[in-house]
């Protein structure tokens, strides 16, 4: 992919909206983050600007995608995954167990 505009359309509350940020992250690509309403009968913009009422939606050049499992074939056919992607992977999963390790201490202390 030759570097086109990128727009994610999306929420911080949606599992589906943080996979793909997460993937747009680990190819290294930058792109606009653009917020969502809760409420579908809110999402005039998001229709208006995709055609599409439903989250995560990503504009590629003009090129409408919807849906997490499209936008990461899409996104999987036209970029070329870099070598710091798979650090990136490890990074986000270590600070996952950080979290979770914070929010759950008794769960660091247990033994199996």
């Amino acid at each position: 992919m030759s570097s086109p505009e990128l727009e994610l359309w999306q929420t911080e509350w949606c599992p589906s909206s943080h996979r793909v940020r997460q993937r747009l992250t680990e190819l290294g690509l930058t792109y606009t983050a653009r917020q969502v309403p809760v409420e579908r009968t809110d999402r005039h913009e998001l229709i208006g600007s995709t055609g599409h009422e439903s989250i995560p939606v990503l504009v590629a050049g003009g090129v409408v995608v919807a849906g997490e499992e499209a936008i990461v074939t899409y996104l999987n056919t036209h970029v070329a995954e870099p070598t710091e992607a798979e650090q990136q992977r490890a990074k986000a999963a270590m600070m996952r167990n950080q979290e979770l390790e914070e929010a759950c201490p008794e769960l660091a202390t247990a033994t199996p």
